[in-house]
């Protein structure tokens, strides 16, 4: 992999940048740090799968730093470059789902057809939020804000 993974139109990340974060915000950094480590330390899950999770994510979040550096991580971790494009193919389909499961508000708006799980949940808590439901191709989503509240 190139070490110029990241396009031209985002600033390269530098040895520079790291110290000013650190330098500008030490105990946040730390804890970033602390964090960060804690997370990816093999437990339930090893260190190989949750690169290849934190691969999946860094495509659907679309941020080009996470996207090299969880890559370069998961294929030092074991993982295979075909393992890293599947994990890929799995957030595109996540995306993708997502649109799809959400057109139910686009049938909602044109006239109540997209749910069939009753005003409460198709109108929201009152509150202006969404209640978490399963749609139909079985994704599941959690409540969210309205778009109309």
């Amino acid at each position: 992999m190139s070490e110029h993974a990241v396009p031209p139109v985002y600033p390269r990340a530098t040895d520079e940048m790291s110290r000013r974060r650190r330098e500008l915000a030490p105990e946040v950094h730390e804890a970033w740090d602390r964090f960060s480590s804690a997370v990816f330390a093999d437990g339930a899950l090893d260190e190989r799968t949750k690169q290849l999770i934190a691969v999946a994510v860094a495509h659907t979040t679309q941020c080009p730093y996470c996207i090299a550096g969880h890559t370069r991580l998961a294929h030092r971790r074991g993982a295979t470059d075909a393992q890293v494009m599947e994990a890929i193919w799995v957030a595109a389909e996540m995306r993708a789902g997502a649109a799809y499961a959400h057109a139910a508000i686009a049938l909602e708006a044109l006239g109540g057809h997209g749910h069939a799980h009753g005003a409460s949940q198709a109108h929201g808590d009152g509150q202006g939020q969404t209640q978490g439901h399963t749609h139909g191709d079985g994704h599941a989503h959690a409540p969210g804000p309205r778009a109309d509240g």
